[in-house]
């Protein structure tokens, strides 16, 4: 069983930064897919970004797109999510999600391990 502890989260301005980590425990990170997703309160869970095993491959939701970045360290184990002119929609809870799939995914269903949530809260 896989475990992805998420850092990171906080409180920040709007036009502000903040970068989550997600480190994973075990030794087959770097095959995943690694994804975040955030859900506000009384909304669904949302995609926000994913990353191939080699990072070759990145998505993003429209509504970040030019403000997020998302990268990895196979070599820590761990998955970025730079996050930078951020807006008050922004405030969410955002999870890490890693995939065995083969191939790159910004379905929330098909991610098989989960991080426990870090609260981001963005004000005006």
């Amino acid at each position: 069983q896989e475990q992805l502890i998420e850092s990171g989260g906080g409180s920040a301005q709007a036009g502000g930064s903040l970068t989550l980590s997600c480190t994973a425990s075990g030794r087959t990170f770097e095959s995943y897919t690694m994804g975040w997703f955030r859900q506000a309160p009384g909304k669904e869970r949302e995609f926000v970004a994913c990353i191939s095993w080699r990072g070759q491959t990145i998505y993003y939701a429209a509504s970040v797109k030019g403000r997020f970045t998302v990268s990895r360290d196979n070599t820590k184990n761990t998955a970025y999510l730079q996050m930078s002119s951020l807006k008050p929609e922004d405030t969410a809870i955002y999870y890490c999600a890693a995939s065995t799939k083969i191939f790159v995914t910004k379905i929330a269903a098909t991610y098989d391990y989960w991080g426990q949530g870090t609260q981001v809260t963005v004000s005006s």
